[in-house]
């Protein structure tokens, strides 16, 4: 990291200097938090058994999630969070960094979890596990031996939407509604991963896809690059802002590169365009912004 805009913050991003220093530090834990489409055929936690940062715990997307929900992964109530992290022997006093090795960076997805609960001693790995072995760093096959850590956690209802919230924002525009699905989604041009979702955007919404936000090493571009960005496309940054995508993940990102720029006033639509395609008595917009 070169310039200030880099500087490692332990409740945004560290780089991977940054954690190989603080690697043994006895209150660090650390979490694999790898999700991946199913049309990949990978299977994230099987590639965390075969090689991990070590020490580090896996944080299962899809199964730490409220289950009542037909909705995918959609966030877990915190009787469920604090009980599966203190399995995982996290609670407390824990700084945490979280790193992933998937293409739509979903680690992003726990950190805003951890956020949601009022958990702000949270990071994530700027480059992921990618870099850590590009760069020839340590790796291990062993889970961790955990003991239970006390949790307190406090629900931020700030950080999250609904889809009744979403539609009042986007009929009052009194937020910036930004999309991190690619531009064909956003267009409606490509069709939805997901069968029986229309095809198109929530009206009003700005498209900041994820692949702009970070470089091609895996690494979030600089606060002013980030700025440039969001700009580009539209955004009125002093706006509070609703990020959205196809089902919650990559949105998670444009949060965090928001954090970064040091905004405070935005929050997740947790269904993203996998609620609000299947209503279809729920406005849309083709083409582009």
């Amino acid at each position: 990291m070169t310039d200030d805009s880099r500087t490692d913050d332990p409740r945004t991003l560290v780089s991977t200097d940054w954690l190989a220093a603080h690697l043994h530090d006895p209150d660090l834990r650390i979490i694999d938090g790898s999700w991946h489409m199913e049309a990949t055929g990978r299977d994230a936690h099987a590639e965390y058994m075969a090689a991990h940062i070590p020490g580090a715990r896996f944080f299962d997307i899809d199964a730490i999630a409220d289950t009542r929900s037909p909705l995918p992964h959609m966030a877990p109530q915190p009787e469920m969070f604090v009980s599966r992290l203190r399995a995982m022997g996290i609670g407390d006093g824990h700084q945490v960094v979280v790193y992933d090795n998937s293409d739509v960076r979903s680690a992003a997805r726990v950190w805003w979890t951890f956020r949601l609960m009022g958990k702000t001693d949270v990071a994530v790995l700027d480059g992921g596990f990618a870099k850590w072995r590009a760069e020839g760093r340590e790796v291990e096959d062993l889970p961790p031996i955990t003991r239970d850590r006390h949790m307190t956690v406090q629900r931020q209802a700030a950080r999250v939407r609904d889809v009744t919230q979403v539609a009042a924002a986007a009929k009052l525009g009194d937020h910036v509604i930004i999309d991190a699905r690619g531009p064909g989604r956003f267009r409606g041009d490509e069709p939805e991963p997901r069968p029986g979702l229309r095809q198109g955007h929530i009206p009003g919404s700005k498209n900041v896809p994820i692949g702009q936000i970070y470089n091609a090493d895996g690494t979030m571009k600089s606060v002013p690059e980030l700025r440039a960005v969001f700009e580009a496309a539209g955004v009125d940054l002093l706006r509070p802002a609703i990020t959205t995508c196809g089902s919650g993940i990559t949105a998670a990102s444009l949060a965090l590169a928001l954090e970064r720029l040091g905004k405070r006033d935005w929050s997740v639509y947790d269904g993203s365009w996998t609620e609000w395609g299947s209503y279809p008595d729920l406005k849309i917009e083709t083409g582009d912004a």
